[in-house]
């Protein structure tokens, strides 16, 4: 179990809603721990991802089983809701709801994907974009 905790690294989407790209950053277990513990909508300092100046938003996430996260679900906790839209479930009809696992809205050791939005960059690139 300990060669897998090895091999285990932590996926950062980081969207750019300027340019509405993602570039995702790949971090081992211990450059994650600043993420530990924070929640959806929360921000962190971009330097953590390499991306120092910037400002990111905490926007989703999965668990390592592949469930995503989701705001209203308070805790790191995994549950099963009845859902009628994301996130976590797509209504194919009008109408539809179906029970479906999802987690909570704080990143814990579980969460391996982490979705990231830029809400402030560094000063000189601000001014390079207006030019």
């Amino acid at each position: 179990m300990a060669g897998r905790e090895e091999e285990l690294t932590y996926r950062i989407n980081v969207s750019d809603p300027r340019t509405g790209k993602t570039k995702p950053v790949q971090l081992p277990p211990e450059k994650f721990r600043p993420f530990i513990g924070l929640r959806i909508g929360d921000t962190i300092d971009g330097s953590v991802v390499g991306m120092p100046g910037y400002l990111l938003k905490i926007t989703g996430g999965t668990d390592k089983d592949g469930f995503p996260m989701r705001p209203d679900v308070h805790g790191g906790v995994k549950v099963r809701l009845l859902l009628s839209g994301p996130p976590g479930f797509r209504p194919r009809k009008k109408g539809e709801r179906r029970r479906k696992t999802v987690r909570g809205n704080t990143i814990t050791e579980d969460i391996i994907q982490v979705n990231t939005v830029i809400v402030a960059w560094p000063e000189g690139e601000k001014e390079e974009e207006a030019s």
